[in-house]
């Protein structure tokens, strides 16, 4: 059984930081494209940043480029999203998705992804 859970989420202050994680288990990890979606209250949910299944090629939304980095561990088999310069319009619940496809290339489609996470709340006061 295909489990991701997140980690990592909760309550600071604009300016802060705060670094997700991610553990999967019951999957081949290093074969997977890993991605971070959020969706705030009314919004479609939105990728954020995505990391091919090698880690040489990632991708992220305008909104986070320069704030926000994804990494992966595949010993750990988890993925992280460490972020920084933190706005009120990052409040959003967070999930961590994979994709089996093992291409250079990175999706950003939330249809693309076989597997989810429960989500993790984030939210940034101002």
């Amino acid at each position: 059984q295909v489990q991701l859970v997140e980690s990592g989420g909760g309550l600071v202050e604009a300016g802060g930081s705060l670094s997700l994680s991610c553990a999967a288990s019951g999957l081949a990890f290093s074969n997977y494209a890993m991605g971070w979606f959020r969706q705030a209250p009314g919004k479609e949910r939105e990728c954020v940043a995505v990391i091919n299944w090698s880690g040489v090629n990632t991708y992220y939304t305008d909104s986070v480029k320069g704030r926000f980095t994804i990494s992966r561990d595949n010993a750990k088999a988890t993925v992280y999203l460490q972020m920084d310069s933190l706005t009120p319009e990052d409040t959003a619940v967070y999930y961590c998705a994979a994709d089996r496809r093992m291409t250079y290339q990175v999706f950003t489609t939330p249809q693309r992804y076989d597997y989810w996470g429960q989500g993790t709340q984030v939210t940034v006061s101002s």
